[in-house]
């Protein structure tokens, strides 16, 4: 009985391992094990700019809060997506 369930967990844990790989390659944003700080954290500034422009409310509230047009708004959520986090830090190899 205990080898069987222990069997199960096993195979279970490769299903799970592979279904993250395959996130992973198809998600740029889900990372991997090798994924640093600085392109974590740009990805999460992107994703939230483009959720911003992608949700007509979220974009409004923005515009109102900073006394700017919807258009101007956008504008500046896409130019500050290229490089939210600034370069990329010097790493000594």
């Amino acid at each position: 009985l205990c080898g069987a369930r222990a069997q199960e967990a096993m195979a279970h844990r490769e299903t799970l391992q592979s279904q993250l790989e395959h996130l992973q390659s198809k998600y740029v944003g889900t990372g991997h094990a090798d994924t640093s700080k600085h392109e974590w954290i740009t990805n999460q500034h992107r994703d939230s700019a483009a959720s911003y422009i992608g949700h007509y409310n979220m974009l409004s509230y923005f515009a109102v809060v900073e006394n700017k047009a919807t258009g101007r708004v956008r504008y500046n959520l896409l130019q500050r997506a290229i490089l939210p986090t600034g370069p990329k830090p010097q790493t000594d190899n």
